[in-house]
């Protein structure tokens, strides 16, 4: 006979408890870091994009002249 409780592992409850703790301190953080990062990174390229669009309207309009 199996018994339905072994001492000093955790059941089904505990578990659940465990996986809400490791959502909220973990997870939740490093989505928060992710999206922070994606958001600033994706100002840079613009900017930067931005520059190289400038310095070719620069060139096409040196070659008009």
């Amino acid at each position: 006979m199996v018994p339905l409780f072994v001492p000093g592992v955790p059941g089904g409850p505990e578990l659940l408890v465990i996986l809400v703790m490791l959502v909220f301190y973990l997870v939740i953080p490093i989505l928060v870091i992710v999206a922070i990062y994606n958001f600033l990174d994706g100002k840079r390229g613009y900017e930067s994009r931005i520059t190289a669009l400038e310095e070719r309207v620069e060139e096409l309009e040196s070659e008009q002249r």
